[in-house]
C-alpha cells in the first residue's frame, strides 16, 4: 500500500480538476442559455440511468436466484426501474411534471408538519418562529410549484445553471491552486 502526501495529489491531478471546472462552466452557461434543451438533457439522463439500473437489478437478481431467497424483490424492482426508464423516454414532458409536483407536494407537507412542530415543541426551546418561517416557505415555494409548473421548471433549471457556473469557477480556481503548489 502507498502512502499518496498532498504535495502529489495536485502534480497528479490538478488537471483534472481544470477539466471538472472547464466542464461545469460550459453546462452552466448552456442551462442558462438554453434552459428548454437542457431540462429535456437531464431528464433523459435520468431515464437512461433508471433504466440501466434496472437491467442490471434483473440480471444480478437471475444470477442471485440460487443464493439469496428474495431474489425477486430485485428483480420486481429492476422490473420497475426498466419500466419507469421506458416511460421516461417516452414522455419525458410527463415526467418532468410528474417530478415537479412530487417535489410541490412534499414541499407542501413538510412546510404543513413544520407549522404544526411549531406549536407542540416545548415552550422555550426558542426555535418556534424557524419552524413557522421555514414551514410557509416551504408551503409557498409548493404552491409555487403547483400553480406555475413551466416557469418553476425554467427557474429550477437556471438555478442548476446558476450553481454549475459558480462551481465550475471554484475549481477552475482550485485547480491552479493545486498547479502553483507544484512550482512551490
Amino acid at each position: 500500500m502507498s502512502v499518496v502526501t498532498t504535495r502529489e495529489i495536485p502534480r497528479n491531478y490538478w488537471w483534472l480538476v481544470l477539466l471538472r471546472g472547464i466542464i461545469s462552466v460550459l453546462f452552466g452557461i448552456v442551462a442558462i442559455v438554453w434552459p428548454g434543451p437542457t431540462l429535456l438533457f437531464l431528464i433523459y439522463l435520468f431515464g437512461a440511468y433508471v433504466l440501466i439500473d434496472g437491467i442490471t437489478a434483473v440480471v444480478v437478481a437471475f444470477q442471485e436466484r440460487n443464493v439469496y431467497s428474495r431474489w425477486w424483490v430485485v428483480l420486481i424492482g429492476g422490473i420497475a426501474g426498466i419500466i419507469l426508464g421506458l416511460l421516461v423516454f417516452f414522455w419525458p414532458g410527463e415526467t418532468a411534471l410528474v417530478l415537479l409536483f412530487l417535489i410541490a407536494a412534499w414541499a407542501i407537507v413538510t412546510g404543513i408538519f413544520e407549522v404544526i412542530a411549531a406549536f407542540v415543541v416545548p415552550p422555550g426551546v426558542g426555535i418556534e418562529w424557524a419552524l413557522i418561517a421555514g414551514g410557509v416557505i416551504s408551503i409557498l415555494l409548493g404552491v409555487v410549484l403547483f400553480f406555475i409548473p413551466g416557469a418553476s421548471l425554467l427557474a429550477f433549471v437556471w438555478l442548476i445553471g446558476i450553481f454549475s457556473l459558480i462551481y465550475g469557477v471554484v475549481l477552475i480556481v482550485r485547480a491552479f491552486q493545486f498547479r502553483r503548489l507544484l512550482k512551490a
